[in-house]
């Protein structure tokens, strides 16, 4: 299945948003702008 991710990148934090093929939301958050803990919340 493939998904997308989108972010909304600020100083202090990154939104983000994953949807599937078919335009769906899989998931929406917010993370602190640190990219160790971007990667956790996406993966």
């Amino acid at each position: 299945m493939e998904q997308y991710v989108a972010l909304d990148v600020s100083l202090k934090e990154i939104s983000v948003c994953v949807i599937d093929a078919a335009g769906a939301v899989v998931f929406e958050g917010k993370s602190a702008a640190e990219p160790a803990l971007l990667i956790k919340l996406i993966q």
